[in-house]
């Protein structure tokens, strides 16, 4: 049979140490388990079974890999502790027999993005970032159709713009929108990104490292690799939709707290085809899983064993064609989720209710 290996780690320490090893996670506290989890192993946390392509029936069996280190220890540890974590969380795979590897959450940023990882193992590799890409942008503009935000009026930002997601985001998402503002923290770099979007005919294009911009804007796509969050409640206009793809979360939780007139979705969230079985909960249902898992699959569905999206240089044609070829086997967008819980349409009535509303009082405010 066809299969996979998909890598995760913890995000936030106690909740997902608790998901696998419910009274160890209760009784250790977060500062003990970052000492730990430099000493522990790599495990198997799960056998996922029943994935089953819509296009030729073909049935696929995968397994979660645990690979211990925490965001902020991927960030802070010298790079050869961290490599050495994540090839031997690949070694792991490859004892179980899998066929490709998936680097999920840190381990596909770190260092090369998989490069280095990649020349290590004797299977294929990829950060799953080609359909984490796609179904971003096709999240975002599917929920501001939601928001009766029409796109080709709409301003759009891409936060986070410089790095190897934002970059391609802009460029699938600039031809859609009328207005679209790439914000990031260098400025010779966001200006090289501007030239590319430039390039492909949407002229209404600028840059900016200021987060108030995002005050203009009706989409907001945010994909940075910060350890925490960045965007807070001022920052955010009354009606707008804001597609979090980064993991830690860059969307504050005050966002969510305070601001019930925008809408805060969790990009790269897709339905898996067939009767999928995860036997581990990370946080989905058990139907859903991340797009940077769903590219993993697909390459196990094609049975094309072959590295794919590595490295910080994602072309455009490679995004476009993991979508094409995802949706054939049946991986598809399929309602939104915030905060971990699944939004519903009563909530997107609400929301577009109180953006009315704060609309109406700034307008009288400001008359």
């Amino acid at each position: 049979m066809d299969n996979f290996a998909f890598i995760i780690h913890p995000v936030n320490p106690k909740r997902d140490v608790q998901r696998k090893h419910p009274i160890l996670g209760k009784l250790l506290t977060e500062s003990a388990i970052d000492v730990l989890s430099r000493y522990y192993p790599p495990i198997k946390i799960s056998h996922i079974t029943g994935i089953t392509s819509q296009l030729t029936s073909k049935e696929i069996e995968g397994w979660f890999i645990a690979c211990p280190l925490t965001p902020k220890q991927m960030v802070s540890l010298p790079s050869e502790i961290v490599y050495k974590k994540i090839i031997q969380s690949g070694k792991l795979a490859q004892k179980l027999g899998a066929k490709v590897l998936g680097l999920g959450g840190f381990t596909s940023v770190v260092g090369d993005a998989g490069i280095t990882v990649a020349k290590h193992l004797d299977i294929p590799v990829t950060t799953g970032d080609s359909y984490t890409i796609a179904v971003a942008v096709d999240a975002t503009y599917k929920a501001a159709l939601q928001m009766n935000i029409n796109p080709n009026q709409a301003t759009a930002a891409i936060v986070g713009a410089t790095g190897s997601i934002g970059k391609v985001c802009a460029q699938l998402l600039a031809p859609k929108v009328k207005n679209i503002i790439l914000i990031g923290r260098d400025i010779a770099k966001l200006q090289s990104v501007q030239q590319i979007v430039l390039s492909q005919g949407n002229t209404n294009s600028t840059i900016s490292t200021n987060f108030e911009t995002l005050q203009e804007c009706d989409m907001v796509l945010t994909v940075t690799n910060a350890i925490d969050s960045i965007i807070e409640p001022n920052h955010l206009k009354a009606g707008a939709v804001v597609c979090d793809v980064a993991r830690p979360r860059d969307v504050s939780k005050q966002v969510m707290e305070k601001r019930d007139d925008v809408l805060v979705i969790e990009g790269g969230v897709v339905r898996v085809p067939g009767n999928v079985n995860f036997n581990f909960d990370f946080g989905l249902p058990s139907n859903m899983a991340f797009a940077c898992m769903a590219e993993t699959m697909t390459i196990a569905l094609e049975g094309h064993y072959k590295n794919y999206t590595l490295g910080k240089n994602i072309a455009l044609d490679q995004v476009e064609k993991m979508f094409n070829i995802s949706t054939q086997h049946g991986f598809q967008v399929s309602g939104f989720r915030g905060a971990e819980l699944a939004i519903t349409d009563e909530q997107i009535k609400q929301i577009k209710h109180n953006a009315r509303q704060k609309q109406a009082q700034l307008y009288w405010a400001n008359s």
